[in-house]
C-alpha cells in the first residue's frame, strides 16, 4: 500500500470519528433537552394541577353565606353526592370533590336533608356530610292513634309526625268547605247539624272519631280524614236510638261529652260530672268549666286565672251560659255514653284533689269551699312552701295562687 493511500485512510477513519462524535453530543443534547422539556412538563403540570385542585376545592363564593337545603337520597355514592352538590352550586368540580371524598374514605354517606352555604370549601362541605343531616321521611304503611281528648290540631301535629301529610296539608282539608261538604253527602244524619252552625274553631272538631287508624303510604289527608269521620259515623249510629233519653241534640252531646271527658277519668265520675252539668243547665248556672277556658286560649295548665277568664270566646263557659259551640276535643265512646246517661244527683259543684285527681261532689257553695280549701288550698300553700327560697319569687307566686284561688272557689272544679 501506498503512503498517500495510508494517509487518505487515516484522514477518512479520523473525519469518520469526527463525525460520530458530533453526533453523540447532538444525540446527548437532544436527549438532555427532551428530559429537560418532561420534566418541565411534569412540574409545570404539577404545578397548574395543585392551582387547579386547590380552585376546585375552595369556595364557591367565600362572601356568600346563604344557606341552601339539599338532600341527599338513600344509596347515593361518593360520584352521586358530588354532583348533587355541584348542581346545587355548593362545590365547584363534581368529579375533583368526588375523589376528595374517597381520599378521605368518605364511603358510608348518610342520607337526609342538609344545608350548605356557597362560602364552604370542601373540608367544610365534608365534615358537615360526615355529621349527618335531617333523616329522610320513608312514607310506609303505619299505624296512627288518636287518644281521646285530642283537638284537631293535635291531630294535625301527630299526622304529621308519622306520616308524609304535612300539619298545614291536614289543616288546609279539615276546613275545606267544599271537602266538608262532600263528607256530609256520605254522612247526612251525622254532620247535617253541624254544617248549619256557626261561631265554631272547627266544623269537625269533635268528629274525627279517638281511634287506631291504618295508614297506608300515598294516603292523602282527604282519604284519612274521612276514615276518621267514618268511624265518628259509626259510633253515632250505635247510639242514636239512645239520644231519646237527653234532649240534648247529638252535637251538643259530643260538646258536653268532649268537656266530660278532659274532666273526669273514671266511668263513675264521668257519669257523676254529667249530671253536674246538667243540674247547672236545668237552672241556668254557668258551667264554669276550666278546660273551656283553656280551649278558648289554645293553652294546656294546671290552673286558670282571673286574666284566663276574660278572653271573650262562646267557648269560655264563665263568661257564656250553656254549653260550648262546638267540641273542644274527640270525646271517648264512654264519655258520650255519660253525656247521654247522666248520674243523676243533687250536686252542682264539683272539685278535683290536685295529686290523686279524685272528684269530691257537693251541693252548696259552701260545701264546694270547704272541700277547695281542703283539696286545693293545702296543695297551693305547699307550693308556696316549697318556692319560699326566693322571697321575689314567693310574692310572685302567692299573688298567682291567690287569684287562682278566686277562680277555682267559683267554678265547678
Amino acid at each position: 500500500m501506498s503512503k498517500e493511500s495510508w494517509e487518505d485512510i487515516k484522514q477518512r477513519a479520523k473525519e469518520t470519528e469526527t463525525e460520530r462524535v458530533k453526533e453523540r453530543l447532538w444525540t446527548n443534547r437532544i436527549v438532555r433537552i427532551i428530559i429537560l422539556l418532561i420534566i418541565l412538563i411534569v412540574v409545570g403540570t404539577a404545578i397548574f394541577g395543585y392551582f387547579y385542585v386547590t380552585r376546585a376545592l375552595s369556595p364557591v363564593n367565600s362572601n356568600n353565606d346563604q344557606l341552601v337545603e339539599v338532600t341527599i337520597p338513600f344509596d347515593s355514592t361518593s360520584d352521586d353526592v358530588a354532583n348533587i352538590l355541584e348542581e346545587n352550586g355548593i362545590v365547584r368540580h363534581a368529579d375533583i370533590f368526588g375523589i376528595y371524598m374517597k381520599a378521605n374514605n368518605e364511603e358510608a354517606l348518610q342520607a337526609g336533608h342538609y344545608e350548605f352555604s356557597p362560602s364552604m370549601d370542601a373540608q367544610q362541605v365534608l365534615t358537615t356530610i360526615q355529621a349527618g343531616g335531617e333523616p329522610i321521611f320513608v312514607d310506609a304503611d303505619t299505624t296512627i292513634t288518636v287518644i281521646e281528648g285530642t283537638t284537631i290540631d293535635e291531630i294535625a301535629t301527630l299526622v304529621n309526625e308519622n306520616t308524609a301529610i304535612t300539619e298545614e296539608e291536614f289543616m288546609d282539608t279539615v276546613q275545606d268547605e267544599e271537602f266538608i261538604t262532600n263528607l256530609q253527602s256520605q254522612f247526612p244524619s251525622l254532620l247535617e247539624e253541624v254544617t248549619q252552625l256557626e261561631g265554631l274553631n272547627y266544623t269537625l272538631e269533635g268528629y274525627l272519631f279517638p281511634a287506631t287508624y291504618d295508614y297506608f303510604a300515598g294516603m292523602t289527608a282527604q282519604e284519612l280524614i274521612t276514615e276518621m269521620v267514618s268511624a265518628s259515623n259509626l259510633n253515632y249510629q250505635r247510639l242514636v236510638d239512645d239520644l231519646t233519653n237527653t234532649y240534648l241534640s247529638y252535637h251538643e252531646v259530643l260538646s258536653l261529652a268532649s268537656i266530660i271527658e278532659r274532666e273526669a277519668i273514671t266511668e263513675e265520675d264521668r257519669g257523676l260530672v254529667s249530671g253536674v252539668f246538667y243540674n247547672r243547665l236545668e237552672v241556668g248556672m254557668p258551667l264554669q268549666s276550666d278546660v273551656t277556658v283553656l280551649y278558648a286560649l289554645g293553652e294546656h295548665r294546671e290552673f286558670v286565672t282571673y286574666t284566663d277568664l276574660e278572653v271573650d270566646s262562646p267557648y269560655n263557659l264563665y263568661m257564656y251560659e250553656g254549653l260550648t259551640p262546638g267540641p273542644i276535643g274527640t270525646p271517648s265512646y264512654q264519655a258520650i255514653v255519660a253525656a247521654i246517661y247522666p248520674t243523676w244527683n243533687d250536686y252542682y259543684y264539683f272539685v278535683a284533689d290536685i295529686d290523686t285527681q279524685e272528684i269530691y261532689y257537693s251541693s252548696t257553695i259552701e260545701e264546694h269551699d270547704a272541700l277547695v280549701e281542703e283539696f286545693v288550698n293545702s296543695r297551693q300553700a305547699s307550693i308556696e312552701e316549697e318556692a319560699g327560697e326566693d322571697e321575689t319569687t314567693t310574692d310572685e307566686e302567692v299573688a298567682e295562687i291567690e287569684e287562682t284561688e278566686e277562680v277555682v272557689d267559683e267554678s265547678v272544679e
